[in-house]
């Protein structure tokens, strides 16, 4: 519930009570990944998605069902099963979902919810029904439903929070599901663990009228933002409203002040003799996810020749993507964005970029 924490903490913060939704496992081909919410509210109003339309609707009923008397669900649906067909899960794959009631009495969960709002690491872990039967129904619910408080119910038995589990650098899982098999009193049951780490941060180097376009489609990937160029009159907040930061700096001198880790994402966009080798080289030896670098091919041999004779190794050059993005045909600033952070989303995830179509494995890893 982590990825809709703002939206979700306005209504509880409002005094209302709201069903929460949250995948607990997903097999074989499905839209979302476990973790992902969907709220409903005491009007009606939905909040967020499970799996992008397949489910929703038989979602929003069992929702319903919890505002109404507090016992929560565990809830399956997948393409052998005949509610999972009925409702639209054709894709092939099978999808678990916890359905509970909130309220602003959940301290723990109202607590962790504001940590990942403020952008630090949060994370909840609770104990969810027994295992499922072969047609992907929970074993342990009588029409659907657990016993709520119960050891094997299917809501916030045993809820607790914990911020020390969510310093994965995967961004993009929102939970873990642990099964315990191994543990006599436990078998049937499962903990699952949601968590939130603070979002992955892309620097963009040169106020350029592509880096205005590349900070608005990084902020609305949900990366925290920074530029930097050495130029004022060009790097402003007002021409750059999508940064959480803007920096007037010599771009070498800053980045090696600046925070990097292994999803930071480096965009240099300037290519500018002046400081361009030195601040690929910088950030080619940071540990940088994604270091790409703006240009022609021209640019980019001369700029490969300057840093190896900077020293840089091959290995370290066979990091740089540059000519930046992938090759989608773009020619504004608005597609050029969508090109480079097409690549930056095929290389953290490794994934190979190619057409759908021309794949015959699974679409989703």
């Amino acid at each position: 519930m982590f990825e809709i924490a703002d939206r979700l903490l306005a209504r509880l913060d409002a005094g209302e009570r709201v069903a929460v939704a949250t995948a607990v496992s997903v097999v074989g081909s499905a839209p979302r990944t476990v973790g992902t919410s969907m709220v409903v509210t005491a009007d009606g109003t939905v909040i967020g998605s499970i799996s992008g339309g397949c489910v929703e609707g038989a979602l929003y009923e069992a929702c319903e069902r919890v505002l109404a008397d507090g016992v929560p669900v565990l809830e399956s649906f997948g393409f052998s099963d005949e509610a999972g067909f009925e409702v639209g899960l054709s894709c092939g794959g099978t999808i678990e979902v916890v359905v509970q009631r909130l309220s602003a009495d959940d301290d723990e969960v109202v607590r962790q919810l504001r940590e990942a709002r403020a952008g630090r690491p949060a994370s909840l872990t609770r104990v969810v029904g027994a295992a499922a039967t072969a047609d992907g129904r929970d074993a342990a619910a009588t029409d659907g439903r657990d016993a709520a408080g119960t050891a094997g119910s299917a809501g916030t038995a045993g809820t607790a929070g914990s911020a020390g589990t969510a310093g994965s650098a995967d961004a993009a899982r929102l939970g873990d599901v642990v099964d315990p098999a191994d543990l006599d009193a436990c078998a049937g049951l499962r903990l699952v663990t949601e968590r939130s780490v603070p979002a992955p941060r892309l620097l963009v180097v040169g106020a350029v009228e592509f880096a205005v376009a590349l900070c608005a489609a990084g902020s609305a990937l949900g990366y925290r933002v920074t530029v930097c160029d050495p130029r004022p009159v060009f790097l402003t907040a007002e021409r750059f409203p999508s940064a959480e930061e803007v920096v007037v700096a010599w771009p070498p001198t800053w980045l090696a002040s600046t925070e990097i880790d292994e999803r930071t994402v480096v965009a240099v966009l300037s290519h500018d003799d002046r400081f361009d080798a030195e601040l690929v080289a910088a950030a080619l030896a940071s540990p940088a996810a994604y270091v790409g670098a703006m240009g022609s091919r021209g640019t980019h041999e001369r700029r490969v020749r300057q840093l190896r004779a900077l020293e840089v190794d091959e290995e370290s050059l066979a990091r740089l993507h540059s000519p930046i993005g992938l090759d989608l045909g773009a020619s504004t600033p608005e597609e050029t964005a969508i090109s480079v952070l097409a690549e930056v989303l095929a290389v953290r995830s490794g994934a190979t970029g190619v057409r759908l179509r021309d794949r015959s494995d699974a679409i989703h890893r």
